[in-house]
This record gives structure tokens, sequence and C-alpha cells, in this order.
């Protein structure tokens, strides 16, 4: 009631006729924004928990303008993040295919994009994938003939180093 005459009266006028101390009206004025902040903080925790904690305060603000049709300051969703302690996952940064140990040695093109084989087992091939299960990689490296396209060895590692030589030992 107070805050609607606010605008036109003032504020110890108002007081005065409600019988209500300032420290009062302040303080009621304070849990009534404690209750706002904590709807927000409801809906950016939902933002964040169905992205996994992807999103940053922008991509939150971005979510949350969309769902809720009035505008959301980017600031505050970015002191309230804060206050929570919810940062985004930052993605890790891609480290080169080095591998130490391996020399930078260029080796020959043997096969010169030539991939029909006459026979079996003159021409194998290997690739590597990566699967990503339950959190975990795995690399499967398979080796196939050419001549069939038969799968002739395959091996799985939860480590990538050396796996296409342990497969073709195989």
């Amino acid at each position: 009631m107070i805050a609607g005459l606010r605008r036109h009266h003032k504020l110890a006028d108002l007081l005065q006729v409600v019988g209500v101390v300032r420290s009062t009206f302040y303080y009621q004025c304070q849990a009534i924004q404690r209750d706002q902040q904590s709807s927000m903080k409801a809906k950016i925790r939902a933002v964040y928990d169905e992205h996994k904690g992807r999103y940053g305060y922008r991509r939150i603000t971005a979510a949350l303008c969309r769902s809720t049709q009035e505008p959301v300051n980017y600031k505050c969703v970015q002191r309230l993040m804060r206050k929570m302690g919810l940062r985004a996952l930052i993605r890790a940064k891609k480290r080169s295919g080095h591998v130490a140990g391996m020399s930078d040695a260029q080796v020959p093109n043997v096969l010169q994009r030539d991939f029909c084989a006459t026979a079996p087992n003159q021409k194998w091939a290997t690739d590597v994938t990566e699967f990503n299960v339950k959190g975990h990689k795995l690399y499967l490296s398979a080796c196939m003939d050419l001549y069939n396209g038969e799968i002739v060895a395959y091996r799985m590692a939860r480590r990538l180093v050396c796996l296409a030589t342990r497969c073709m030992a195989r």
C-alpha cells in the first residue's frame, strides 16, 4: 500500500499515518525483494540444471527471457549465479595429437589411394573410432582386409596409445 502511494506523498507522512517505523518499512521491503530473488534463483537453477551446467549467465538470461516473456536483466542473473556458486562448465581445450616418444618422420604412402586388392591378406586398412560410454572414452580399432571387406581383427581400449599397432599384431 505504501509503495503505491509513495510516488505521490512523502514517505515520512505515509509512515506516520500507518504507524510504522521507517526501519520496519525498509526491512519489509527487503523481505519482499528476497522473495522475488528466491523465485528468480529457482528459475535460474532450473535452467542451469536442465542444460547440465553448460549455460553461463548470458545464455541463462536469454532462456529466461524466452520462457517468461518478460525482460530479465543479465546483471541480476550474473549476481544471483555468483551468490549461488553456479559457474558454466568450460570445454577443455583440445590438445595436439602428438604422442610423446613417437617420431615426426613422414610415413610413405604405400597404397597410393589404390584400395583394390587382388588377393586376401594383400592390403589391410585400419581406423580408430572414439565412443563416449557413460562419461568414459572407449577407443575401437578395427583392421579390415581390402580384398573382401572382412574385419580381420579388432581391439578396444580405454587409452589410445598404440591401439592400432596392437590390433595389427593380433
